[in-house]
């Protein structure tokens, strides 16, 4: 699919403006309302899959514009990868190209919540109430209660087609666990719970 001259314009333009090279842009489309991307610095490229949302595949490209941005990880030390020195860059750039604060934060939020956090900070208006107002949800969400379904046992493993399953509870074991397993030299037990 051809990139939108919009979405061309706005790396060109938020490139030249912090005097970074232009990444390439790949745009494709994805059946939904949300849009998704990616920032692969070391292939010179971000990467948006777009949704039917047109606000937010503005807000999702310049997220990756603002990992663009950021400051690579030094030597010894991480960078946080959506730390607060990233939410300083976006938010600061969601501003500057049309976005409201209220939709970077609907947005965002949407999907790390630690951009809540960050944006109070940073001193972004609503982002304290939309703090508070997530809290209260979390706080007031009935808390799971677990049960035990098959008490704990000695896992001994035996194959259902092409799976290996316990024979006692009759689940999957499989990847690292499967692998742990078999090199263990004592017997592994386990417990299947459910929540209620």
């Amino acid at each position: 699919m051809m990139t939108p001259a919009w979405a061309s314009e706005l790396v060109t333009f938020v490139c030249a403006d912090a005097r970074v090279a232009e990444p390439r842009l790949a745009w494709r489309r994805r059946i939904g309302e949300h849009s998704t991307g990616v920032t692969r610095r070391h292939d010179g490229m971000i990467a948006v899959r777009a949704g039917s949302d047109e606000v937010d595949q503005r807000l999702t490209l310049l997220h990756e514009l603002a990992h663009w941005l950021s400051p690579a990880a030094r030597r010894r030390r991480r960078a946080v990868h959506h730390g607060r020195e990233f939410y300083e860059i976006a938010f600061e750039l969601y501003r500057r190209h049309g976005l409201t604060d209220a939709d970077a934060l609907r947005l965002e939020s949407g999907r790390y919540r630690s951009a809540l956090r960050h944006a109070v900070v940073l001193g972004v208006p609503g982002a304290a109430a939309a703090l508070a107002k997530h809290r209260s949800v979390t706080r007031d969400r009935p808390r799971r209660r677990w049960r035990i379904l098959v008490p704990e046992h000695r896992v001994q493993l035996e194959r259902d087609g092409r799976w290996s399953i316990c024979s006692t509870c009759r689940q999957r074991v499989v990847g690292m666990h499967l692998a742990r397993i078999r090199r263990a030299r004592r017997p592994v037990r386990h417990v299947l719970m459910t929540a209620s």
